[in-house]
């Protein structure tokens, strides 16, 4: 009897140590949490992610494809408990960083991750660079946890098969294409657009930010930002465009020192013209005063004029050194 009480008070010990002390769990911060009853997550009635904006983004016709159940998440914090028929599932919600051409199914693929190679509309084979910024969406815990068997796996090739799609079918902006002797015109001449996605790199990314909003609606992970870096052409090309855009920069800074030498003519010209219009100014000016003057000597009497003219012609004798008089002949 003894030892049956002994087998069971053991038995009890071993069983609230296991399973009670040992139910007690607690989930640090940067970390949420999913609990599980007999495989089943406990879920928020009978609401899904179509009834939450992470949805949005979703075309009508995947609506349906990616419909998963809305689960109740555990924040941080504790001590919480479960028992022994459950389970928790903890997913870390911090932000990471992951090379976009890193393969997480073939560690050598794209050059051992460090390069991505993709065919532009002119049948050129780019090698692209760059990282990508992402989280777990803790609105679509669901879609990470139990919806997706490797999350990151799916949206990567998802990532990967939208930028390749938009470097093969990728024109540059009608706004930013130019004229004559830029380098849109003359890589466009060579059948080049190497030059137009290096200059357009800020609407490819936020391309990338707009066709991959709905991967936290898909996967569960939510891409903050696509940073590519760098579009390296093969040799060949890049030899051809670095000619180009020698050329264009030589063309560009004669255009400059045309226009530059042409303002600097054209301020010097019309200084000229200020000059001359003052002088003019300067001389009419005392013809100006004395007609005014004459026409007040001549309202003041019939003899001021002719006090005047003597006057004139007084001082002009004083200041004279020889005078030459002409003699009438009778």
């Amino acid at each position: 009897m003894n030892i049956i009480l002994g087998c069971l008070a053991g038995f009890l010990a071993w069983f609230l140590v296991r399973y009670v002390a040992a139910g007690f769990f607690t989930v640090n911060q940067g970390e949420r949490a999913v609990k599980t009853s007999l495989g089943r997550a406990q879920r928020i009635g009978s609401l899904t992610t179509l009834d939450d904006p992470v949805s949005a983004s979703l075309r009508s016709d995947e609506r349906e494809r990616y419909r998963f159940p809305q689960v109740r998440i555990i924040p941080p914090g504790g001590p919480y408990f479960k028992w022994p028929w459950e389970r928790v599932h903890k997913v870390s919600v911090a932000t990471q960083t992951i090379n976009m051409a890193c393969d997480p199914e073939d560690p050598e693929a794209n050059h051992q991750g460090t390069l991505l190679e993709a065919v532009t509309k002119d049948q050129l084979n780019t090698g692209l660079t760059g990282q990508i910024r992402y989280r777990v969406a803790e609105r679509n815990l669901y879609a990470y946890l139990f919806g997706v068997k490797r999350p990151i796996v799916h949206v990567m090739g998802y990532f990967v098969s939208v930028l390749r799609e938009r470097i093969a079918n990728f024109e540059a902006p009608a706004h930013a294409r130019g004229t004559g002797s830029d380098p849109e015109t003359l890589t466009a001449a060579m059948g080049i657009s190497i030059n137009d996605l290096r200059k357009n790199l800020r609407d490819l990314n936020e391309h990338m930010d707009r066709e991959c909003q709905c991967s936290a609606a898909r996967y569960g992970i939510t891409l903050d930002a696509s940073l590519i870096t760098g579009i390296d052409p093969p040799q060949e090309v890049e030899s051809a465009l670095a000619a180009i855009n020698t050329a264009h920069n030589q063309v560009s800074s004669d255009i400059s020192l045309a226009q530059a030498s042409a303002d600097q003519k054209l301020v010097q010209s019309r200084r000229a013209v200020e000059i001359e219009t003052l002088r003019a100014h300067a001389e009419v000016e005392p013809l100006t005063a004395l007609a005014t003057q004459l026409r007040a000597l001549k309202q003041s009497g019939p003899g001021a004029i002719r006090a005047y003219v003597r006057n004139v012609r007084l001082k002009l004798f004083s200041q004279a050194r020889r005078a030459i008089v002409e003699v009438p002949h009778d």
